[in-house]
């Protein structure tokens, strides 16, 4: 909690928007040296197509592009705060966010990165809420962005096919001393549930590239540089983490399962989206889901299904909506919001073909 007197209620989500590259990457396109085929990849991982940067795409390209498509439609609003959330940054420093800033036309604005794996949007929300609950800020962006085809090891079959590319960005504000905290107006973020484990860091890393490699030197070798993960320990922690979590935050908020309109976990596997789903007992028909298009964006995953949902009409206004992650540190977190009633939202990617 902030100190001193809280000058501001609550915060209110405004509006949202999501970009991935053009470029389409289905199963049958994938190197013929992993082995794998559509029916393999779409059993193990409910992925159909994943979007990947060409060369010289940068995450932060994508995040200019995002960050870009919420601004246009909301008016380009003051804003006193940008945040990005990513774990595959442009360069070690400095940070992507003051250039983002720079880049939208923002320069001079509190800007800077947060880094918490696939918990990224999760925990960037939860920062972005403090500011302006604190009344630090009236209104903030937050942006989430991956480019994780670069990250992938190009021998490593198990995260390429599940890791792909994408961002997305919420505006977020203040809500005025009208709307009192204990109102249900739609955008209102309700709360958080967030959580971490040291202990089991090696289970999702990038072993060398920082201070540890330049420390140790001859200890790592040109591999470490690639994202690697223990997947079937991966697999249990994610959903065990992310039912604790979502049910730790439906017992804070008074809400039952049965009162959730919306359910979005990270989109890590549709496996685990469908273990988490009946764990809690949310029915798979009210899952919000794009990973079948899209496959898994890290950060990015939870806000961009979000923009993609409510680019095809399937959020409505005052909607309760429960959004879960979890990722590498090991993190994970939740949130509870009231959806809001938004401009339109321009779709994120077309439907799969027939």
């Amino acid at each position: 909690m902030c100190e001193g007197e809280i000058t501001v209620p609550a915060a209110v989500l405004e509006n949202i928007a999501g970009w991935v590259p053009p470029r389409v990457v289905a199963n049958a396109e994938l190197p013929a040296a992993w082995g794998v085929d559509d029916p393999w990849v779409r059993r193990r991982t409910g992925i159909a197509t994943r979007h990947w940067a060409g060369p010289g795409v940068t995450t932060g390209d994508l995040a200019l592009t995002a960050a870009g498509k919420v601004l246009a439609s909301s008016g380009r609003p003051p804003l006193d705060a940008i945040l990005v959330a990513s774990s595959t940054g442009d360069q070690p420093m400095p940070a992507m966010a003051p250039w983002l800033a720079t880049r939208l036309g923002y320069g001079g604005v509190a800007a800077w990165d947060l880094s918490a794996a696939c918990t990224g949007f999760v925990y960037g929300l939860a920062s972005a809420v403090g500011l302006l609950t604190c009344g630090v800020a009236r209104r903030v962006l937050l942006v989430a962005a991956e480019v994780y085809s670069t990250l992938v090891h190009p021998d490593d079959r198990g995260a390429g096919v599940v890791f792909a590319d994408g961002a997305a960005a919420v505006l977020l504000r203040a809500a005025g001393p009208a709307e009192p905290a204990g109102t249900a107006s739609y955008g209102r973020v309700l709360g958080f549930d967030l959580g971490s484990d040291g202990a089991e860091r090696e289970l999702i890393q990038v072993a060398a590239g920082g201070a540890r490699e330049r420390a140790e030197p001859g200890r790592f070798g040109p591999a470490d540089r690639y994202f690697r993960m223990r997947g079937r320990e991966v697999f249990q922690h994610a959903v065990t983490r992310m039912t604790e979590s979502s049910a730790a935050l439906l017992a804070r908020t008074g809400w039952a399962a049965a009162d959730i309109d919306r359910f979005v976990t990270h989109q890590a596997n549709a496996r685990i989206l469908t273990a988490v789903g009946e764990r809690l007992d949310v029915p798979s028909e009210r899952h919000v889901t794009n990973i079948e298009r899209v496959g898994n964006t890290g950060a990015a995953s939870i806000p961009l299904a979000l923009a993609d949902a409510a680019s095809r009409g399937e959020l409505r206004a005052g909607e309760r909506v429960l959004a879960t992650a979890f990722g590498a540190g090991l993190t994970w977190g939740s949130t509870a919001l009231v959806w809001p009633e938004l401009p339109p939202v321009e779709p994120v990617t077309a439907p799969l073909a027939d």
